[in-house]
């Protein structure tokens, strides 16, 4: 397929939304867990200089939780994950909409063409 910004930069956010689905997943499944600290998922300030200088190819990358902890040394806040994990499955399906049509204006110019 025909590697554009637009492509990479669509194919980097879906993967480090991806990544932040499974590390939320993680989180609440450990909610209980004494000493768990919650994983938080970086790539968007990555993806949006990379995509400034023309590349649009970055990594995600996941880090540990900064936030206070509670008594048992967890510091995972479902309210916080559930609104995070909300707002990542908007993101996502806004992704694969967007790639979906670019690849839809690929074929009609492939069959055109």
């Amino acid at each position: 397929m025909l590697e554009s910004v637009t492509s990479k930069a669509l194919e980097s956010a879906l993967d480090g939304l991806s990544m932040r689905q499974k590390a939320i997943a993680n989180n609440i499944a450990n909610i209980n867990t004494p000493g768990y600290t919650a994983e938080r998922v970086s790539f968007e300030d990555a993806l949006a200089a990379s995509v400034k200088n023309g590349n649009g190819s970055v990594e995600a990358t996941i880090s540990r939780s900064l936030e206070p902890t509670n008594t048992n040394g967890n510091n995972v806040n479902l309210d916080t994950e559930t609104l995070s994990n909300t707002t990542t499955v908007l993101q996502y399906q806004f992704a694969t909409q967007a790639e979906s049509q670019q690849l839809t204006a690929v074929r009609a110019v492939l069959k055109d063409g």
